[in-house]
């Protein structure tokens, strides 16, 4: 097929080798403009126009595909059979959907239409959702709101990072789109209209989210640490300065006498929630770097009692 493709970040990449290892004819790339990242706040481009630069296709980087008519003509011109969207961070207007053969194809993460918008794979971990999975959908005007034309599924670990489960659906997603190109060229698949009633919506994370609370069962802490990660990450007060926490694990469905929050060992970073212990695994200390909690515990050591809190 001739593929006018769309998608920016991290997630996107595979979906994209993918087309070109399939030897699907990629005509162009949409991505988002380049943003300023680190402390130069040096333009940097998406990852999805690095890999797209490396096979010399041709990308444009809209600020807005609705405000700027003119791209639709260049959609046109280049005369895609179909447009494949994977995170692309942008709505589609009808004018675009309407261009392709074989319509515009959207790879999303999660089961649809379960978590419809922009972070289904950290709000399925932050839930504690036990399965998820990938979608691929024919697009339409709505948020994610078009017919199901695939689905695989995958269990979630239970100490399984958001950014972990990000990485293995963004390869899951890639096979997805693949098979699902080869059945629609051949007309094998029958779209299937997603019920509204059951669709929840996964809006996007901020840093507002990141304070743990300790007074919550164990398992939730876990899995806010786990669905945090990398990014905004939770993060918790240690002697007035935050503490950033990346991994976690449950050790016990017991209570200590002492209250919440407290760590009760200092050799593991063990620390007492409503209804069990959460173990940190993983953290960063205010001007430090990332790393394991026991090698932290081995220069900065946490006295007995210590109580973490909120600012």
């Amino acid at each position: 097929m001739r593929i006018v493709f769309m998608g920016t970040p991290d997630f996107a990449v595979p979906t994209l080798e993918k087309l070109y290892e399939a030897g699907h004819d990629v005509a162009a790339v949409f991505t988002q403009p380049d943003k300023p990242k680190g402390r130069g706040y040096k333009l940097t481009p998406p990852p999805v126009k690095v890999l797209a630069q490396q096979h010399s296709t041709p990308v444009y980087q809209p600020k807005s595909l609705k405000k700027e008519p003119e791209m639709w003509d260049v959609i046109k011109q280049l005369e895609p059979d179909c447009i494949v969207v994977a995170a692309y961070g942008k709505l589609l207007p009808k004018q675009v959907l309407d261009i392709p053969k074989y319509h515009c194809v959207n790879v999303h993460g999660s089961l649809l239409p379960k978590y419809r918008g922009a972070a289904p794979i950290q709000w399925s971990v932050l839930n504690g959702d036990k399965v998820t999975g990938i979608t691929t959908m024919l697009m339409a005007e709505g948020m994610d709101t078009g017919d199901i034309l695939m689905q695989c599924t995958t269990p979630i670990g239970e100490n399984e990072t958001a950014s972990e489960l990000f990485d293995r659906l963004a390869v899951m997603g890639a096979d997805l789109l693949i098979q699902t190109l080869e059945k629609l060229e051949k007309g094998e698949l029958t779209p299937v209209k997603q019920n509204d009633n059951e669709a929840t919506y996964a809006s996007m994370l901020t840093k507002d989210m990141c304070m743990l609370d300790f007074s919550k069962p164990a398992r939730e802490v876990h899995k806010k640490i786990c669905g945090l990660s990398d990014w905004p990450c939770a993060t918790t007060m240690l002697n007035g300065k935050r503490l950033k926490v990346y991994r976690s694990e449950i050790v016990s469905s017991k209570c200590s006498d002492v209250a919440v929050g407290t760590v009760i060992d200092t050799q593991k970073f063990c620390v007492r929630c409503a209804d069990g212990v959460v173990r940190f695994t993983e953290i960063q200390a205010e001007g430090s770097k990332r790393m394991k909690s026991e090698d932290y515990l081995r220069g900065n050591p946490v006295s007995a009692n210590t109580v973490l809190g909120m600012e």
